[in-house]
C-alpha cells in the first residue's frame, strides 16, 4: 500500500497539471474557431457542446489543483465539504473530490480522468475540425474575453445555433395553411429563455429573413397586438408576409389562447412564417413541429469559468492566485445564480485587495449559512419566486436589509433607481433611508431584451426587526 501511495508524489501531479493546461489550450483553440462560424450541422454542434463542457470541467479541475494550498490554509469550520447544500444545482460538482481532504492518489486519478476525457473528445472532433472552414465566418469585433462575455450569451452557443437553424434553414413543415413551424423552448425561471430568443432575433440575418418579428410576453392578446398581425402597412415585404412570432407563456398555457393565436397567424401570413414559444412547463412540447430545446442551469464548472472571467475582466487571474481562490470559494456560495454572479463580481471589482475579498467571502458565506439554517432555502432563490428575505449588510452588524420583492422590467419602460444593490450591501446607503421602503437596482443586463431587476428594500436595525412581525416567507 505504501508503494502505491508513493507512486503519486507531487511531481506526477504537477506534471499532470502541465499536461492538462496544454490540452485545454488545444480545446480552447477549437472552441474559439467554432464559435466564430455559423455551423448548421446539428451533429457537429452537439459534439462541440460536449467538448465545451469537458473544457469547462478541465479548467475547474486545473484551478482547484493550482489553489489547493490556499484551501488547506482555510482552516476552521468553513471547509468546502461543509457547503454541499450550496451545490444543489450542480450535479456534476458532486463527482469532484479535489478538496483539501483528498489524497494525492485521488487527485492524480481525477486529473487523469479529465485528461483522458479531453483527449478522447479532441480525437473525436478532429475530423470535424477540418470542415469548420467550410462554414461562413460570423461578423465580430476582436473583443477581450470579458467584454465578449458581457455582450454575448454565455453557455448557450449550441442552443443559439439550433434556433438560428430553425429560423433560417428549416423548410416549412408542410404546405397546409393550418400548420406552422413551431419551436418550443423550455427552461427554469430566469434560465435565459427570453434572453436566448431576443439574442437570436437581434441577429441581422434573422431580421432580414422575416417581414416582421412580433413579441407577446403577457400571455394575453390585446386589440393593438392583433392589429400588428393584420395591418399590411406595417409589413416591410407585403408580398411574402413571412412573420416570426415569439410567444412567452406566463404560467400555464391557455388552450383557447393558443387556438386564437394559431388561427390568426394562418389567416394573416404565408408559408415560411414561424413561431417560437417559451415556457417553464414542458407541456408546450406537444405544440412543436420540431424538437424542443431545453435549457438547464449552468453546471458548476461552466459557472466558475463565467464568474472568473466577468470578475477579473482584463486582469490575468494567474497573477493573483489568492484572489482567484477566494473568487472560486465565493462562486460556490452563489448556487448557480447568474444575477448573483453579476452583482458580486461588481462588488469585488471595486477593490482588488485580499483583505477586501476575504471580507466579501465571509459576508456571502455568513448570509448563506444563516439563511439556509433558518429557511432551508438559498438566498439567491429570492430571484426564483421567494418574496421575502433578510440579508446582513457588510460592515454593519446592527442592520439588516429586508427585501420584500423583485420585479423585472426593461430599461426603456421606466426610470431606474439610482441606488444599486452594491451600494446597499456595502454600506453606502445611510439614513434617511433607515426604516423606509425604497427601490434598488439589482442588475441591468447588457443583453437583449435588456432586463433590469429591481428590488424593494428596507434597512432595519436588529431590535426593530425583532419587534416587527412579517408574513410567512413564502407568501
Amino acid at each position: 500500500m505504501g508503494l502505491f501511495i508513493s507512486k503519486y508524489s507531487k511531481q506526477p501531479v504537477q506534471a499532470m497539471e502541465i499536461s492538462l493546461e496544454r490540452i485545454l489550450l488545444r480545446a480552447q483553440v477549437i472552441i474559439d474557431e467554432a464559435e466564430g462560424r455559423h455551423i448548421t450541422n446539428q451533429g457537429m454542434l452537439r459534439q462541440l457542446g460536449m467538448l465545451r463542457d469537458a473544457m469547462y470541467q478541465g479548467f475547474y479541475v486545473l484551478d482547484t489543483l493550482r489553489y489547493r494550498d490556499f484551501e488547506e490554509e482555510d482552516a476552521g469550520d468553513h471547509k468546502v465539504e461543509s457547503h454541499s447544500w450550496a451545490l444543489s444545482k450542480f450535479s456534476s460538482a458532486k463527482r469532484l473530490c479535489l478538496s483539501s481532504s483528498s489524497t494525492e492518489a485521488s487527485r492524480y486519478l481525477e486529473v487523469e480522468d479529465v485528461l483522458d476525457r479531453l483527449r478522447n473528445m479532441i480525437i473525436d472532433v478532429s475530423e470535424s475540425v477540418m470542415f469548420l472552414t467550410s462554414y461562413p465566418r460570423l461578423h465580430s469585433q476582436p473583443y477581450s474575453k470579458h467584454i465578449l462575455m458581457e455582450n454575448c450569451m454565455f453557455g448557450r452557443q449550441m442552443e443559439m445555433e439550433l434556433v438560428l437553424n430553425f429560423l433560417l434553414h428549416t423548410p416549412p413543415c408542410s404546405s397546409r395553411l393550418n400548420r406552422f413551424d413551431v419551436l418550443p423552448i423550455v427552461g427554469p425561471v430566469r434560465g435565459g429563455k427570453s434572453t436566448l430568443v431576443a439574442h437570436v432575433c437581434n441577429d441581422e440575418r434573422v431580421r432580414d429573413h422575416f417581414s416582421q418579428i412580433v413579441f407577446y410576453r403577457h400571455g394575453t392578446f390585446r386589440d393593438e397586438d392583433m392589429v400588428i398581425l393584420t395591418d399590411r402597412s406595417t409589413m416591410r415585404h407585403a408580398q411574402t408576409r413571412k412573420l416570426l412570432i415569439v410567444f412567452e407563456v406566463v404560467g400555464e398555457l391557455n388552450d383557447n389562447l393558443w387556438e386564437r393565436l394559431h388561427s390568426l397567424c394562418t389567416s394573416c401570413t404565408t408559408s415560411g412564417s414561424k413561431i417560437i414559444i417559451t415556457s417553464r412547463s414542458d407541456k408546450i412540447t406537444k405544440l412543436g413541429t420540431t424538437q424542443t430545446i431545453t435549457l438547464k442551469h449552468l453546471p458548476l464548472e461552466a459557472y466558475w469559468y463565467f464568474f472568473k472571467v466577468i470578475t477579473f475582466g482584463s486582469t490575468d487571474p494567474a497573477m493573483h492566485p489568492k484572489l482567484t481562490y477566494l473568487a472560486m470559494e465565493i462562486s460556490k456560495m452563489l448556487n448557480g445564480c447568474l444575477v448573483g454572479a453579476n452583482i458580486i463580481a461588481r462588488v469585488l471589482q471595486a477593490n482588488f485587495s485580499i483583505q477586501y475579498w476575504c471580507k466579501i467571502l465571509e459576508f456571502v458565506r455568513g448570509n448563506v449559512e444563516k439563511y439556509v439554517s433558518m429557511f432551508v432555502e438559498h438566498p439567491c432563490d429570492l430571484l426564483d419566486g421567494i418574496k421575502h428575505a433578510y440579508i446582513r449588510r457588510l460592515g454593519r452588524t446592527g442592520e439588516d436589509v429586508y427585501i420584500s420583492g423583485l420585479s423585472q422590467t426593461c430599461s426603456s419602460q421606466e426610470e431606474l433607481p439610482e441606488i444599486t444593490v452594491q451600494n446597499l450591501l456595502c454600506g453606502g446607503v445611510k439614513p434617511p433611508y433607515l426604516g423606509r421602503t425604497f427601490k434598488v437596482l439589482a442588475w441591468k443586463s447588457l443583453l437583449p431584451p435588456y432586463h433590469c431587476y429591481i428590488q424593494s428594500c428596507e434597512i432595519q436595525r436588529l431590535q426593530t426587526r425583532i419587534g416587527k412581525k412579517r408574513g410567512p416567507l413564502n407568501n
